[in-house]
Order: C-alpha cells, then structure tokens, then sequence
C-alpha cells in the first residue's frame, strides 16, 4: 500500500483549492519526457508545496499518460489548474526547457487524479523532506513515517467541513492502511469525465474502434449508455470512436451487436439516401482494447442494441 508525495506548485495548488465541484484534476509535467509509474491506480497521490514542508491536500491516482497540450485542456479545462487555455500555456511554456516550436500541440506529462482534497491551512501536515528532492517521494502507508501522514490525512478531511464530497471520501478510506494488506489498492478511483476520455483514448491505443482512425483530434470516447442515464464512467463504458461515427452512435444509427461487430441501422439510407461510407463498415468486427477489463461491457451494449439503436 503506497502513496507518493509529488512536489507541487503553490499558483496551481491555491487555483484548484479555490474551485468548487472539483471530481478529477490532471497533475500535469511539462517535460512530456515520461510517464508517471509510482503508483497503481486507487493509491493516494498527495501535495507536497514547493517550498515549504507540508502535505496539503492529494487525490487517488487513476492515470498517468502524455497528452498534446491541447487534447489535455480539452479534457480537463480548469481542473488543470489555469483558467483559460492560453493561461495553462503560459504555466508550462516557463516551466520548460526547451520552448516549443509547435503552438498548441507539444506533448504534456499528465498525472491524472480523482476525488482532490485541499485542507485548509491549519490541517496541513508537517514532514520531513530533504531538499535535493525534487520532484517526490514515495510512502509505504504500512509503516512509518507513511503511517502517520496517512493517519493525519484521514483525521483531517474527518475534522475540516471545507467540501461537501469529503464525507464520502473518509466513508473510502479505511481506518488503518494495515487493514488491507494483500490488497493492491486503497479505493477504487471515481473517474470524472476527463479521465474517462483519456482511459478510453489510451485503452484503444488511440485509434478508432471501427476505421482505425489514428488523428487526436477527430477521436471521441463515447459512452455506451451515457452517463445523463447513470451509465458510469468506466473504460467498459465507453468506445473510442471518430467523432462522426461517434454522432451517428449516440443517435442510434450504429450499435454494436453482442458478437462485438459493428451493426449499422439501415434508417442511415433511408433518412438521408446516402451512407455508403459507413455501410462499408457493416459486420466489422471492433478494434478492441488488449486488457479483457477493457472491452465492452455485455451489459450497457444490450442497453444501447434496446433502447438506441434504431434498426
């Protein structure tokens, strides 16, 4: 059981704590040089300022990835810690060392967090920190100096009333990390809908389930039963589509059948005496993600065949 303490920028840090409804956040890198590997997703990824030696606040990690700079504003907007695009730019473009020659697209490391927690100021925990350490440090939570950081962590967000998600955030934690020796993980991460995007984007090795598609920015992860019906937002819930075929998924024209082929309505002709293009597509089978967890899920693909799908 492990947590990593990632040194974190005080502008970023005090932007988030100011926002409200916050369910993810993307501790990005400006190097874009490597992905994030400290953690498996469910563990706790917590904020070390920078310049001072306290943890104030964190988050369960669910991801980490590169992203083009664009692509991760578009996932994420504020919850990357700025308040517009071009303002984001300007974070990382003085971060870097090596100023970009493309405008918008260079490659972003992206730490990807759900359910943040900012304690206020007179919960912050006290550590031990070295100074040549500079970007983190890793934690067993089964013992010490882990264990009580973790112990502090939960008295706090149990003592502060500042958001209204910490009740359930504790209701996840565990009394005592110990108590779960053996498992891999403290929780199991609540994905926003950035996050889904990007599990989804990767998942599929960021190519189109039905054209392989490879082009970022016409690449959509469309939920199988959307998430305004309580459809949820897991890797099982979703396909990675161009966004076209995405359009044409949510309106029931497309549907995947239970053999995991692509199934296309033949109202496509009927409505519009065109369609080709995508009857081409008819009866090939998905471009599936390589984990079996991954794949669609049986479940919400007999929901859309029923309740979309206009056959």
């Amino acid at each position: 059981m492990r947590a990593f303490a990632g040194v974190t920028d005080r502008d970023w840090y005090q932007f988030l704590s100011n926002q409200s409804g916050l369910d993810e956040v993307n501790f990005w890198q400006p190097s874009g040089g490597s992905i994030f590997r400290s953690l498996a997703p469910g563990e706790l990824f917590l904020f070390k300022l920078k310049k001072s030696n306290v943890i104030a606040g964190g988050g369960f990690f669910a991801h980490s990835t590169l992203l083009p700079l664009d692509l991760a504003w578009d996932s994420f907007g504020v919850a990357n810690g700025a308040a517009s695009f071009v303002e984001l730019k300007r974070l990382i473009d003085a971060r870097r060392e090596t100023k970009p020659t493309d405008m918008n697209n260079y490659m972003i490391g992206c730490v990807l967090l759900s359910q943040p927690f900012f304690l206020p100021p007179a919960e912050w925990i006290e550590i031990d920190w070295k100074s040549n350490i500079v970007q983190g440090k890793g934690y067993d939570l089964t013992q010490e100096p882990g264990l009580s950081i973790f112990s502090q962590i939960r008295s706090a967000l149990t003592r502060s009333t500042a958001q209204a998600s910490w009740p359930s955030l504790i209701q996840d934690l565990p009394q005592d990390p110990r108590e779960r020796y053996g498992q891999p993980v403290l929780v199991k991460p609540r994905l926003g809908q950035g996050t889904f995007r990007v599990l989804v984007t990767d998942a599929y090795d960021r190519r189109c389930a039905v054209s392989n598609e490879k082009v970022l920015p016409v690449l959509e992860a469309a939920h199988i039963k959307p998430y305004v019906v309580e459809g949820p937002h897991r890797v099982d819930n979703g396909i990675l589509l161009r966004s076209d075929l995405h359009i044409l998924f949510d309106r029931g024209y497309l549907t995947v059948a239970p053999d995991l082929r692509l199934e296309v309505s033949n109202r496509i002709h009927e409505e519009f005496n065109n369609g080709q293009a995508y009857y081409d597509f008819n009866g090939s089978p998905l471009r599936l993600p390589r984990r079996p967890e991954h794949r669609p899920s049986a479940e919400f693909l007999q929901w859309h065949n029923e309740q979309v799908f206009r056959g």
